[in-house]
């Protein structure tokens, strides 16, 4: 019996993606998150839900050190990718974000052609010795944003002509072009309508068996749906992090059950 927890233990190690420990993060004086430790899994869905202003998109900036960009903002604690510390002076944040990848809240093209947005990151980093190369990411990074048979026809186009759910998949094909570990989406689906937002989530779904994913979302219906994991933030605090099924159907904090039930929120 004690070798098989072992075992768990050890696989447990080797699943783990990104490892946070006592992280704060101060705006000015600002305390606004509070000694947060949390373990993200590899090819999961994560989500992080909570009132609004209680610190889970400014949790989800630290892990790609998005936070690096506010003056103001200063982060605290021991972030690690794999094991290397993503806050060390050797680590380039440009390349890092290569390897964390972000989708944010509103659809963001750039004024380019759809095949100019999923090239940016690769021509950047390197990642193409020629324009077959290229060629063959656009087409890859498009056909795991189930975006490629919409647009082969219209590469050329301008991203920005798209419809609000294309766009925001195409922001999701840029993010995966770099090849990136994790993909972390801040409120991917707030500016998009029903039917655009179930074909975000059903890619959700299926970019987990190639990525860490973890979705900053208001919806609770919506971390129902699309993750393994929920970690529930309030007032800054990681209040509890479990198996979804575990936050939604049996959370341990009265804090949670009171925001799952909606008494506060």
């Amino acid at each position: 019996m004690n070798d098989m927890r072992v075992v768990d233990r050890a696989v447990d190690a080797q699943d783990l993606k990104i490892d946070a420990k006592n992280v704060d993060v101060f705006y000015g004086t600002t305390h606004a998150i509070k000694g947060v430790n949390v373990e993200i899994q590899d090819k999961t869905v994560t989500a992080f839900i909570g009132p609004s202003g209680c610190g889970k998109s400014t949790f989800l900036r630290c892990l790609n050190r998005m936070n690096d960009t506010i003056d103001i903002c200063r982060v605290t604690g021991d972030i690690r990718l794999e094991g290397e510390d993503i806050y060390h002076a050797k680590v380039d944040p440009v390349q890092l974000r290569a390897k964390v990848g972000m989708v944010f809240q509103k659809p963001n093209p750039f004024p380019k052609s759809i095949y100019d947005n999923v090239a940016y990151g690769p021509r950047i980093h390197g990642l193409a010795g020629n324009k077959a190369d290229l060629d063959e990411i656009v087409e890859k990074s498009l056909k795991r944003a189930a975006l490629w048979n919409e647009v082969k026809d219209r590469l050329d186009a301008p991203g920005t002509g798209l419809s609000g759910g294309q766009q925001q998949r195409l922001c999701i094909a840029r993010a995966v072009a770099t090849g990136p570990e994790v993909l972390l989406m801040d409120e991917p689906c707030s500016a998009l309508d029903p039917i655009a937002t179930a074909q975000v989530e059903e890619l959700i779904d299926e970019l987990r068996s190639r990525f860490s994913v973890v979705i900053v979302t208001h919806s609770m219906q919506q971390a129902a749906r699309v993750s393994q994991k929920t970690a529930f933030f309030h007032l800054g605090e990681l209040v509890e992090y479990d198996d979804t099924t575990q936050i939604f159907t049996n959370p341990k904090d009265p804090r949670t059950e009171s925001y799952i039930t909606g008494r506060i929120g």
